[in-house]
């Protein structure tokens, strides 16, 4: 017994005699199971723009295979929606989300008037479009959200993504721009877009072991269409980007923050869960390729706007949780003034 176990461990082992902490490092960037294979397929695809059709087969489909991708990763999402949690969770998380429904509308009505469905085309703006900004402040980031509020917020809080959830995808970013006036979708691209999610949903609610396998299958499948994603970006636009993004990422924080904030206290909270959902999801670098795809309209905006919605992610999952433990913090210490009184 005691050399089988022996033998098993050396096998763990890798042959320099160290595990590679490949995942671990990648993790240490905010966002980074998202951002970095996407950074590695604008590399890629910007030092060998014809990498794809090159080797062809598999490794050419992965090039252009984001929509496939993400299709499969809706399905997977949807399948954790609990539909039981929803009555009591659906209060708070409702209302945040409602929240960042209209933030997102009043963007798209007023930048809509300004620049319409296409980006600025010169100057220090360039390459901004309503459809990034819609797209920065529609989706939360999920799993920060939940690991804030199992820290500074209760159990009630922390399942309220069960509705924020429905953020996901493309579907309410495209309906903001449809409210803005900016475009009409028809009502299949409507379904279509909605569709692997509720497929999902419907699975996960139906069968617990299809919800537990299908779960699974969400964190694995970000770093695949992220890179993609990553594929059919120039980084030219990363670096003309940079500023614009963190100013994205910035605003999309702070207008969030205090709208959230208030929305928060209004529904019996502190603010914390406010501050919490005040930041861009991973997945929401995905979504101005998605509504392209639906309406041709807004082809010239989505690459750029791939690129500012990622730096937005890294921004807003950088400083939220600071700002998250200060607020908390604060809120204590003035609890604990009042009771000294």
């Amino acid at each position: 017994m005691y050399s089988i176990q022996r033998v098993k461990r050396r096998r763990a082992v890798p042959p320099g005699g160290h595990a590679i902490k490949i995942k671990a490092t990648i993790e240490q960037v905010p966002g980074g199971m998202m951002t970095m294979p996407l950074a590695c397929g604008a590399l890629l695809a910007t030092l060998a723009p014809h990498a794809g059709s090159f080797f062809g087969s598999f490794t050419g489909a992965l090039f252009s295979g984001a929509l496939p991708l993400l299709a499969v990763f809706y399905v997977c999402m949807g399948a954790t929606i609990s539909l039981r949690s929803l009555p009591g969770v659906i209060k708070r998380g409702g209302a945040l989300m409602a929240a960042k429904i209209t933030l997102g509308v009043l963007a798209g009505v007023i930048l809509g008037r300004v620049l319409g469905t296409q980006p600025i085309a010169t100057g220090w703006l360039a390459g901004l479009s309503t459809l990034a900004v819609v797209a920065a402040i529609n989706d939360t980031n999920g799993g920060l959200y939940m690991a804030l509020m199992r820290r500074y917020g209760s159990a009630e809080e922390a399942a309220s993504y069960a509705v924020m959830a429905l953020e996901s995808g493309p579907f309410l970013t495209m309906v903001t721009l449809g409210i803005a006036g900016l475009s009409s979708f028809p009502w299949q691209t409507f379904a279509g877009a909605i569709l692997p999610l509720c497929v999902g949903m419907v699975l996960g609610n139906l069968d617990p072991e299809i919800r537990a396998f299908l779960g699974q299958g969400v964190p694995v499948l970000i770093p695949f269409f992220a890179f993609a994603l990553g594929t059919t970006l120039d980084l030219h636009l990363v670096w003309t980007a940079g500023l614009l993004g963190l100013l994205l990422g910035l605003t999309t924080l702070c207008v969030s923050a205090v709208v959230l904030i208030a929305v928060d206290k209004l529904i019996g909270g502190n603010g914390t869960a406010g501050i919490a959902a005040s930041t861009t999801a991973g997945n929401a670098a995905a979504v101005p390729m998605l509504v392209a795809a639906a309406n041709k309209e807004y082809f010239a905006a989505a690459r750029a706007a791939t690129v500012l919605v990622a730096s937005s992610v890294v921004v807003t999952s950088l400083l939220v949780p600071l700002l998250t433990a200060y607020w908390h913090r604060s809120i204590g210490s003035s609890r604990a003034a009042k009771a000294g009184e």
